[in-house]
C-alpha cells in the first residue's frame, strides 16, 4: 500500500527530468514522448463509492469510511490493522507491508478511501493491502476510470500515471494524417483515442478498450502498423538506388552442377532458378528470401546461383547456423564445384590456428572461390577478394545484423576506384533460405521489403511420412518398432530435448536415453549426438550414421536442419508436447528421404495443455509445411513466432497482422501514398512511432 503522491512537475527541472527518464527506461521508455504510446494495461473504476453493506465484490471496489481503529498485530503475522465504517457496515483493512509514516497518518476520525477486493474474512469483510488514501474536505471522485500501467522495479504507478499526465501536456499530439484519409479508413483523431486510452469515460464499453475493439484502438493499431510499413518502404526505396555487379553467367556450369547432381529440376525449382538469375543480372544487390518445405530442393537451387556468380568470375560465400549444415553443404558443394576447377572451402569457429590462418589467406587471395561456414565467417580478419553473392541458410535463425555484416564483406573488397560502378560501391547480392515458409500476413508487415520465392512442390519420388502421436505410456510398444525397423536394415532416429537434466522441466535427457537405450538394444550400434560433443566427434557419429555402421541415433534438436539420410525411415521424439509446430515439422522431415515408408512418432506426457494438443493436432494432420506455418502464427502470434532479433523489425505491440489484416492492407496503401506526396507526414509519424527508426529489416 502507498499512499498517491504526486509527482513534483519536473518540466522545469530539467535535472529531475533526466532523473525521471533514468527510471522510465526501466520500462522502455526513453523519451517524454514515448509515455503518450505507454497504454494501460486495466482500469480501476474509482469514479463511484460503493457501500460497504455491499458484501463480497466480484472485482476491485471503492469504499469510504471513518477510520474507528488502528493498530499492528503481530498474529498470525506482523500487519497493520486498520478498521473503518460507514453509515451500512465496518472492514477490515490488513497491509502486510507498510511504513511507520502510514501508521501514523491513519488517526481515528479521519475519513479513508480504500480500492481494493472485499471479501468475507474472519473478522467480517475485509481488504488485502487496498490502495488508499485519506479524504480531505471536498475532495471529489475521479471523472475517469483510473489506469493503471505497465511497470517495473522502483517505477511506481504514480510516477508512470504524473509522466503520461506531463507528456499529454507537453508533447505534440497534433496528427499525422490527414482529414481524408482518416474519413477514408474510418480513424478516429490521434490526440482523441490517446487522451480516451489513458483516461476512459467511466460509462465506456468496458470490454471492446480491454479487448481493444474500441474505435481509438482501431487508429492505435493503424499507426503501429503505418509506422512499420513506412520504414520498410523507405528501406526499400534506399535498397533500389544501391548498386551491384551485375552476374550474367550463361548458364553452362548450373547445368554441369544438375548433371553432377544426378537429378532434374521440378517445375517450382526451375522458375525460382529464373526469377533469382534475372535478379542477379541486374546492377542493383538482389535481396531475395527462397522458401520451400523440407525436402523442397532448396540446396540445389542456392548451388545455381553459385554457379551463375562462379561464371562471372566473384566470390560466393554461403553460411550456416550450425557446423553440421555447413558441412553438409560444403560436401554437396564440393561435389558439384570442385571437379570444374571451382575450389570450395570450410571455415568454421573450430579450426586449428595454422588451418584457420591458411584459410583466410586463400580466402582473401581469391583462390576460395566457395566459401562455406558458420558464424565464423562474421569475424574481423576474413576478408574476401571478390564477393559478389551471399547465401545465408536457414536465415531466421540469424540477426538481422549477422546478415548485414556478412553482405557487408563485399563492399570490403571494392576500395579501388575501377571497380566502383559508376561513383558508387557495389554490395554482394544476397539469398536467404528458409525451410520455414512465411504466412502471407507476415510477407506484408514484416518481410515487405523482399522479393520471395516459393518452391511450392516437393521433387518425385519422395515417400510421404505417417505421423503418430503415442502417449509416453505406450513407450515399449516404441522400442519395439524401434527394434524391427532396425532389425530389418533401416535406421532410425531418438530425439530428446535436453542434453542434462532439468528439475524444472523434468525432461528426459539425451545422455540418460543413450545409456538406456544401449542397454535395451545390445544386439544393435547406438550413437549419440548434441552439441556439445567436439566438431571431430560430431563429424564423426553422423559419418558412422550416414554410411550405416549406426542403427540408431540418439540426438538433440541439432540434426533438425543439415541431415540427409536416405535409410533413416522411423524418427521418434521425446516430450514433442515441449516443442514448437516449426520444430516438430522440421526434424519430421529428416526421415522419408528414401524410397521406403517412414514414420514419425511423435512422444508425448500427459495430460496435455489445450496449446499443446492443438499443436500436436496440427502436426499429426498435416505435413505441409506453409499450412503449419499458417496454423503456427494463429497459435503463437508474431511476437513469438518472430522476435524482433531475427526479423530486425521492432515487434508490434498493439496490432495482429492476423486479426488486423484490413488495416495492415491499408497501412502498405498509405504508406505509399505519404512517401509519394507528404514526406514531412512521414518524418513526424516515424518520429512519433519509431524515434531511432533503422533500415530495419534485413539490411
Amino acid at each position: 500500500m502507498a499512499m498517491v503522491n504526486r509527482v513534483v512537475d519536473s518540466n522545469r527541472n530539467p535535472r529531475a527530468l533526466q532523473a525521471r527518464l533514468a527510471l522510465l527506461t526501466r520500462v522502455g521508455l526513453k523519451r517524454l514522448d514515448d509515455c503518450v504510446l505507454h497504454f494501460p494495461l486495466r482500469y480501476d473504476d474509482e469514479t463511484r463509492i460503493c457501500p460497504i453493506a455491499s458484501g463480497n465484490s466480484n472485482g476491485p471496489i471503492l469504499v469510504e469510511g471513518e477510520l474507528i481503529a488502528c493498530e499492528v498485530s503481530r498474529r498470525p503475522r506482523r500487519q497493520l490493522v486498520v478498521t473503518i465504517r460507514d453509515g451500512s457496515a465496518q472492514a477490515t483493512l490488513r497491509f502486510f507491508s507498510f511504513y511507520p509514516s502510514q501508521e501514523k497518518s491513519f488517526r481515528p476520525g479521519v475519513r479513508v478511501r480504500a480500492y481494493g477486493d472485499l471479501r468475507d474474512g474472519y473478522d467480517g469483510l475485509e481488504m488485502i493491502h487496498p490502495r488508499c488514501r485519506l479524504v480531505a474536505t471536498g475532495m471529489s471522485l475521479s471523472e475517469t476510470l483510473t489506469p493503471v500501467y505497465p511497470s517495473a522495479k522502483r517505477v511506481t504507478q504514480a510516477l508512470l500515471k504524473d509522466s503520461v499526465d506531463l507528456a499529454m501536456r507537453t508533447c505534440d499530439l497534433s496528427d499525422s494524417l490527414s482529414k481524408e484519409i482518416r474519413n477514408r479508413w474510418g480513424l478516429s483523431g490521434f490526440e482523441e483515442s490517446v487522451r480516451l486510452l489513458h483516461a476512459p469515460p467511466p460509462d465506456i464499453d468496458s470490454s471492446s478498450v480491454a479487448d481493444r475493439t474500441h474505435v481509438v484502438w482501431r487508429r492505435i493499431k493503424f499507426d503501429e502498423l503505418l509506422a512499420q510499413q513506412l520504414s520498410i518502404r523507405t528501406h526499400m526505396r534506399k535498397r533500389a538506388s544501391r548498386v551491384a555487379v551485375p552476374l550474367r553467367g550463361q548458364g553452362a556450369l548450373g547445368q554441369s552442377v544438375l548433371s553432377a547432381a544426378g537429378f532434374g529440376l521440378t517445375a517450382a525449382q526451375h522458375r525460382v532458378e529464373m526469377e533469382i538469375a534475372a535478379d542477379l543480372a541486374r546492377a542493383r544487390p538482389m535481396q531475395r528470401l527462397l522458401q520451400g518445405d523440407v525436402g523442397s530442393g532448396k540446396t540445389i537451387v542456392a548451388a545455381l546461383a553459385a554457379a551463375r556468380a562462379l561464371e562471372s568470375g566473384g566470390q560466393v560465400v554461403v553460411m550456416s547456423p550450425t557446423e553440421m549444415l555447413a558441412e553438409q553443404t560444403f560436401r554437396d558443394f564440393s561435389g558439384w564445384l570442385e571437379r570444374h576447377g571451382f575450389s570450395v572451402l570450410l571455415l568454421s569457429g573450430n579450426l586449428p590456428r595454422t588451418q584457420r590462418r591458411n584459410s583466410i589467406a586463400r580466402i582473401s587471395s581469391g583462390d576460395a572461390r566457395v566459401v562455406v561456414g558458420t558464424h565464423a565467417l562474421l569475424q574481423e580478419d576474413v576478408h574476401f577478394n571478390n564477393l559478389v553473392l551471399a547465401i545465408v541458410d536457414e536465415q531466421h535463425r540469424f540477426g538481422v545484423h549477422q546478415r548485414v555484416a556478412l553482405r557487408g564483406k563485399g563492399t570490403q573488397v571494392w576500395s579501388s576506384p575501377t571497380r566502383l560502378v559508376g561513383s558508387k560501391m557495389p554490395e554482394a547480392h544476397l539469398l536467404m533460405l528458409s525451410a520455414t515458409p512465411i504466412p502471407r500476413t507476415l510477407a506484408i508487415s514484416h518481410y515487405a521489403d523482399l522479393d520471395i520465392s516459393t518452391i511450392d512442390e516437393l521433387p518425385p519420388g519422395r515417400t510421404p511420412i505417417a505421423t503418430r502421436l503415442v502417449a509416453d505410456r505406450r513407450r515399449n510398444e516404441v522400442i519395439q518398432r524401434v527394434r524391427d525397423a532396425c532389425m530389418q536394415g533401416r535406421q532410425a532416429y531418438w530425439v530428446c530435448p535436453l542434453i542434462e537434466e532439468s528439475e524444472a522441466l523434468q525432461l528426459q535427457t539425451a545422455v540418460d536415453t543413450h545409456a538406456a537405450l544401449c542397454a535395451t538394444f545390445p544386439e544393435l550400434a547406438v550413437g549419440l549426438l548434441h552439441g556439445r560433443l567436439k566438431a571431430a566427434e560430431k563429424s564423426a557419429t553422423m559419418s558412422a550414421f550416414q554410411c550405416g555402421e549406426l542403427q540408431l541415433l540418439v540426438a538433440t534438436t541439432v540434426i533438425e536442419v543439415g541431415v540427409d539420410v536416405t535409410n533413416a525411415s522411423l524418427m521418434v521424439i521425446e516430450h514433442a508436447e515441449r516443442m514448437g509446430l516449426a520444430q516438430l515439422h522440421q526434424l519430421r522431415g529428416r526421415v522419408g528421404r528414401g524410397s521406403a515408408k517412414s514414420t514419425c512418432i511423435l512422444l508425448y506426457q500427459t495430460p496435455l495443455s489445450t496449446l499443446a494438443r492443438e499443436r500436436l493436432k496440427v502436426v499429426y494432420e498435416s505435413t505441409d509445411g506453409f499450412e503449419i506455418a499458417r496454423r503456427d502464427l494463429e497459435l503463437r502470434g508474431p511476437g513469438e513466432l518472430m522476435g524482433a532479433r531475427q526479423s530486425g523489425l521492432p515487434m508490434l505491440r498493439f496490432a495482429d497482422p492476423v486479426r488486423d489484416v484490413d488495416l495492415l492492407e491499408a497501412a502498405c496503401e498509405v504508406a505509399e501514398l505519404l512517401l509519394d506526396t507528404d514526406p514531412e507526414a512521414v518524418e513526424k509519424h516515424l518520429a512519433r512511432w519509431l524515434p531511432e527508426a533503422r533500415e530495419w529489416l534485413n539490411g
